[in-house]
């Protein structure tokens, strides 16, 4: 059953799936497709999966794909299949980074709140855009989803093999983010040059500092103390969304993670 959203509580969404600049995909190549985002899995286009999750939702509005110009007609297809909600899609030209990809389908929608998530984030759940969409509704510039290391294995023990150490719990990022506007677009910077961000010591001193890094890695500090600190380093309100479904937290990556998150949509109720 629908549930009638207040226009004030719709929300637009970006779904980034470009590839590497100048480089396929492997798990396209083992597919035999020519983008990640249309390897299928449990029958469907990767990406065709996130797609119906967000365009189902009933506060979801406008939704945005960036993605390589050369992979628009191979999208028109897989949006074309879709049925309902398939209008309030379009395809937007990918950058050649994370950050002004952002901006740039942020840019081709009206000023609203927004959500972005990536293509292969297959096992998004409904429940998990209404918990971003509730924490913007609220006072949060930027909302970002974690779930409890728990909550992953709990989903499939082998789902996920990184977490962030707090001192509160342990997390992994569930590729979800939400802005509260295009005022909070410039917390899309610190992913400039690629998304490896945690990888990049660097980078991480130069948008948080380096107190705050130490804090970070060591662990000694709570997830919403952390994102306490960080808000007042960037000068944007940022609060964490802990997601209790873990399943959030898994996407395609490779043929492991392929494989369990196959699984996972096959399973009754996905």
């Amino acid at each position: 059953m629908s549930v009638a959203v207040p226009l004030k509580s719709r929300i637009n969404v970006v779904i980034l799936a470009a590839q590497r600049p100048g480089i396929v995909d492997p798990l396209a190549i083992a597919h035999d497709v020519t983008h990640k985002c249309l390897v299928p899995i449990a029958g469907r286009p990767l990406i065709a999966h996130v797609l119906e999750t967000v365009s189902q939702h009933p506060a979801v509005g406008d939704i945005r794909v960036s993605i390589e110009e050369q992979a628009f007609a191979d999208m028109s297809a897989v949006i074309g299949g879709l049925g309902a909600g398939q209008n309030r899609i379009t395809c937007v030209a990918s950058k050649d980074n994370l950050a002004d990809s952002v901006i740039a389908a942020v840019g081709d929608m009206e000023d609203a709140p927004v959500i972005i998530t990536t293509a292969d984030n297959a096992l998004l759940t409904p429940a998990a855009i209404q918990a971003m969409v509730t924490m913007l509704e609220g006072d949060a510039d930027v909302a970002v989803a974690l779930a409890p290391k728990s909550a992953v294995l709990s989903a499939h023990p082998d789902g996920q093999r990184r977490f962030y150490k707090f001192s509160d719990d342990q997390y992994s990022n569930c590729n979800l983010y939400g802005l509260s506007g295009r005022d909070a677009l410039d917390a899309a910077e610190i992913f400039r040059g690629g998304g490896q961000f945690a990888k990049k010591v660097g980078r991480i001193i130069e948008s948080f500092g380096l107190i705050n890094l130490f804090l970070l890695r060591s662990g000694l500090i709570s997830l919403p103390a952390a994102m306490a600190r960080i808000s007042r380093r960037i000068g944007l309100h940022i609060k964490p969304v802990v997601l209790l479904e873990g399943r959030n937290a898994i996407d395609v990556d490779n043929e492991r993670s392929y494989a369990i998150v196959s699984g996972l949509l096959e399973q009754p109720g996905s």
